[in-house]
C-alpha cells in the first residue's frame, strides 16, 4: 500500500499515509499476474487430485490388506522422502526430454506427484491403521465388494486425512521453485514463483507493486487452511473418534 518513498525514506514503519490501490493494479497489468497464477492453481490443483487419489488406494492397499511383499512396496515408497531434489534434477530434464514432454504443464506436474506420494501415502497409511477391521467385515457380510468397502464405507471416515494432506501437497505444489525453474522455459508456462523472481530483477524499482503481486500470491494458501482448517483439526483425534 505504499510507494517507493515510503518505503524507504520517509515511512519505512509506519503505517501507510494513503492506500495505494494502484500497486494491485501494476501487479495485475504489468507483473501479469492473473496468467502465472492460473498456471500455478491448475498445476496445483491436478497436483492435489492425482496425488491424494494414488496415495488413497496404495495406502489402503499395504495397511488394510494381505498380499505379497506389501511391505517391500510399502518401504520402497517411503525412501522417496530421503531423496533431496538436487540430485535428480539432470536425470529428470533428461528424463523429460525423452518423453518429449519438456516445457509443458506434465513437465512439472508428473514430478510434483511422485515427490509428493512418500508423504501422502505416510500420513494416508497412519490413519488406515487407526481404523478398525470390523468396518470392512460388516461391508463384507452385507455383500459389499472391496471396492464398495472403500469408496462408501472407509473413503467418508478420511476426510479429515485428505483435507490434511490436501492442504500440504497443494502448498509444496504452489511454492515450488527449483524444478520449475529447471522445467519451464515458454513464458507462458510459467508458475507464480517463476514470475515473482523474474520480476524482481526487471521491475526493481516498484517494490509497492511487487509486495502487492506477493500478496495475492499469498491467498491461495490462506483460503485452502480457511476452508479446510476444521478438518485438520479433526485429524489429530480422528483415530479415537471412530473407535468411541
Amino acid at each position: 500500500m505504499k510507494n517507493n518513498q515510503e518505503i524507504f525514506t520517509s515511512n519505512p514503519f509506519g503505517f501507510p499515509t494513503r492506500f495505494r490501490w494502484e500497486n494491485y493494479q501494476t501487479a495485475l497489468s504489468t507483473f501479469n499476474v492473473p496468467r502465472y497464477f492460473m498456471n500455478s492453481l491448475f498445476i496445483s490443483t491436478i497436483t492435489v487430485a492425482v496425488t491424494v487419489l494414488i496415495a488413497l488406494m496404495f495406502a489402503y492397499a499395504v495397511a488394510r490388506m494381505q498380499w505379497r511383499f506389501q511391505n517391500v512396496a510399502r518401504t520402497y515408497l517411503l525412501t522417496g522422502m530421503f531423496i533431496p531434489i538436487q540430485v535428480i534434477m539432470i536425470p529428470l530434464s533428461i528424463l523429460m526430454r525423452d518423453l518429449h514432454i519438456s516445457n509443458t504443464y506434465e513437465a512439472v506436474i508428473l514430478p510434483y506427484i511422485a515427490f509428493n506420494l512418500s508423504f501422502s501415502m505416510l500420513v494416508f497409511y497412519g490413519f488406515f491403521r487407526s481404523l478398525p477391521y470390523q468396518l470392512e467385515e460388516s461391508g463384507c457380510i452385507d455383500g459389499a465388494s472391496i471396492y464398495r468397502v472403500f469408496w462408501s464405507i472407509i473413503l467418508p471416515l478420511m476426510k479429515p486425512a485428505v483435507a490434511t494432506v490436501s492442504i500440504f501437497v497443494f502448498l509444496a505444489a504452489w511454492n515450488e521453485f527449483p524444478m520449475a525453474l529447471i522445467l519451464i522455459v515458454d513464458e507462458k508456462l510459467k508458475t507464480l514463483p517463476l514470475g515473482l523472481v523474474f520480476f524482481q530483477g526487471q521491475f526493481t524499482t516498484d517494490w509497492g507493486a511487487m509486495g502487492a503481486a506477493m500478496t495475492i500470491a499469498s491467498l491461495p494458501t490462506v483460503l485452502i487452511y480457511l476452508l479446510f482448517s476444521e478438518q485438520v483439526e479433526r485429524s489429530l483425534t480422528v483415530g479415537s473418534a471412530v473407535k468411541g
